[in-house]
């Protein structure tokens, strides 16, 4: 056996010998610039305008201080957020007072939508545009992101509400909103949990942290996924529960509101309240999967 290994070594060396450099250690490089969150400002760019869905009112040109970041071959579209499918990643720039252009319309036919100064600090940051009028909503991303680690099946995602309700055209709502969800704790049964506050109430333009939120999986061998239900309830000033939010729905009549979304163990969620209360576009909850 010893000799074996000695032929083996010596036939190597003879390899390297012949090969020459061939036999050397080669460093790796990769073309990347090092970024720090503590003098880089980076963010992610979302779209929650109360406008009508469809081509005519996607962003097709986006420029961050006179550089293009995006255009119609990966548009900014309505109620969604670039970098687009880029979960984790994000734009940078340098900290400090930025410039924001969003263009709608085809190639040929630009307008610009929106022209904007805001300060960015350093840090990541989802900058939120509401109103073309108005400076964007930003909210710290709040990295790195929450995590359970544990010897048994992990059982919890994680979900941030964002309140960018709108009443009607140019009218911020006054609402306080707590946003609560429901589980099903038997999967044979059926049996829900009782209704699970996500965070505190939050007035417009405000978000809650990464809130933790139970997921019971249906099927045992899988990474798991559960429905999970949601509901939002009116918080007074003095902090008195008004009840479940009302809002318009399709056919013009105000309804409660309510809806539901599936959940992945171990992701990490926005759900971003956006469009009008008492007019169309109508609010609802806009998802993006921040991990």
């Amino acid at each position: 056996m010893n000799d074996m290994k000695s032929l083996n070594k010596l036939v190597l060396l003879l390899l390297c010998t012949v090969l020459g450099a061939g036999c050397e250690k080669h460093v790796v490089e990769y073309q990347a610039t090092p970024i720090s969150d503590e003098t880089t400002a980076q963010f992610q760019l979302h779209y929650m305008v109360p406008v009508t869905t469809g081509a005519t009112n996607n962003i097709n040109r986006v420029e961050l201080n006179g550089q293009l970041l995006a255009n119609e071959t990966a548009p900014l579209v309505t109620y969604n957020f670039i970098p687009s499918n880029a979960v984790g990643k994000f734009y940078s720039t340098a900290p400090g007072t930025v410039n924001l252009k969003l263009y709608r319309g085809a190639s040929t036919d630009l307008s610009l939508a929106y022209d904007m100064d805001f300060d960015l600090p350093a840090g990541k940051y989802n900058v939120i545009v509401h109103d073309f009028n108005e400076p964007p909503i930003i909210i710290k991303n709040e990295v790195p992101y929450p995590k359970i680690t544990t010897e048994f099946t992990g059982a919890t995602a994680w979900v941030k509400f964002y309140n960018i309700m709108y009443e009607t055209a140019g009218e911020p709502t006054g609402l306080r909103l707590q946003y609560q969800y429901q589980y099903t704790v038997d999967n044979a049964t059926g049996a829900k949990s009782e209704w699970l506050n996500v965070g505190e109430p939050l007035a417009f333009g405000e978000a809650t942290g990464w809130e933790p939120i139970t997921v019971n999986k249906t099927v045992e061998i899988s990474q798991g996924t559960a429905r999970i239900d949601y509901r939002i309830r009116v918080i007074g000033e003095d902090g008195s529960d008004q009840g479940n939010l009302m809002r318009q729905n399709a056919a013009g009549n105000m309804v409660e509101y309510s809806d539901w979304w599936n959940a992945v163990i171990g992701r990490v969620y926005h759900h971003m309240f956006a469009g009008f209360r008492t007019a169309a576009p109508i609010v609802n909850v806009r998802t993006a999967t921040a991990l």
